[in-house]
């Protein structure tokens, strides 16, 4: 009686939840944490985590595209997992060969036009997994509506560490003027394919660090952080769609932030920042309450003279 109960308390929940989700990050990075200490619970071996998990990562996949998220990249696999036993890593690596070939045969990936990626040191990994990694590429390389990218012996510090030394050597090569170094610079030489900065973290299992994961697009971006409680193989569509919330709420906050900073702004008297300011408080009005909304009239008035000055930067009379 009380699973029925909870069963239906969890899909009012859902419900209320999916109405209240009005609008979708770009990209979502998950870290698929706890199937070992899953499966430790239900009396089993790693293994069976880890396939369990894997049922998860596919609803995940169809409850990003339901809602409009255009790439998903999930941490299946860091450089430090190697240190584990041969036994559990050689039942993963199976797992994962597996399931790239049925991922890339599934009609809705194909339906979708899902691209799959692999980003991490591939090399590293054994051959049948670097093949089923080129075979999934291959047959999704032409889609480009949704991105699903597998972290795959993946390290966020060692992938940056690469890219810092590919400029350095570009540098000393002559090849490269220090002066032309810029963000693009290093995302060029991140990964193969460009990844969007991410927007949204998730990370189930009650851990909360977001462990070295794409350090560049999340950090660089400020994405949201969602941590929550239970095992990834128990991870629910409630779970996903309060992380999807705890985005529009960070999301809010920004744009509140954004509209107060540009009304500060118009206190200014360079040109090119009250233009900034005007343009911002125009995206950004609706953001902040009612009470902190400025008065249109006002705002025009003060981009045309602020402090004495009008905007040709000539003393008003």
């Amino acid at each position: 009686m009380k699973r029925w109960f909870r069963q239906r308390v969890d899909a009012a929940y859902e419900k209320v939840l999916s109405r209240e989700v009005s609008g979708a990050p770009t990209h979502v990075a998950v870290i698929q944490d706890g199937n070992r200490r899953y499966a430790r619970r239900k009396g089993g071996d790693a293994p069976d985590g880890h396939r369990a998990g894997a049922e998860t990562t596919e609803d995940v996949l169809n409850w990003c595209q339901d809602i409009g998220v255009e790439e998903l990249t999930l941490y299946a696999f860091s450089t430090e997992n190697f240190d584990r036993p041969d036994e559990e890593n050689e039942a993963l690596f199976d797992l994962l060969e597996t399931k790239l070939h049925e991922f890339a045969d599934a009609d809705r990936v194909h339906e979708n036009e899902v691209g799959i990626r692999a980003i991490g040191e591939i090399e590293m990994l054994p051959e049948r997994v670097q093949d089923a990694v080129d075979y999934a590429e291959r047959r999704t390389r032409d889609y480009d509506q949704f991105v699903l990218n597998i972290a795959l012996a993946y390290g966020g510090r060692s992938r940056l560490l690469e890219a810092t030394r590919g400029v350095a050597s570009e540098v000393e090569s002559g090849s490269l003027e220090p002066d032309e170094i810029d963000v693009e610079t290093i995302e060029e030489r991140l990964y193969d394919q460009p990844v969007r900065d991410v927007d949204l973290i998730i990370r189930p299992g009650g851990e909360e660090r977001t462990s070295n994961f794409l350090p560049w697009h999340a950090n660089g971006n400020e994405a949201a952080v969602f941590f929550c409680t239970p095992y990834w193989p128990e991870f629910s569509k409630t779970d996903f769609l309060r992380g999807i919330r705890t985005y529009e709420s960070r999301e809010e906050s920004w744009r509140r932030t954004r509209a107060r900073r540009a009304i500060a702004l118009l206190g200014a008297i360079s040109d090119p920042e009250l233009a900034e300011a005007q343009s911002v408080v125009d995206r950004f009005r609706d953001s902040l309450p009612t009470a902190e909304q400025p008065d249109p009239e006002e705002l025009e008035a003060d981009g045309s003279q602020v402090d004495g000055v009008d905007s040709g930067s000539r003393v008003a009379d």
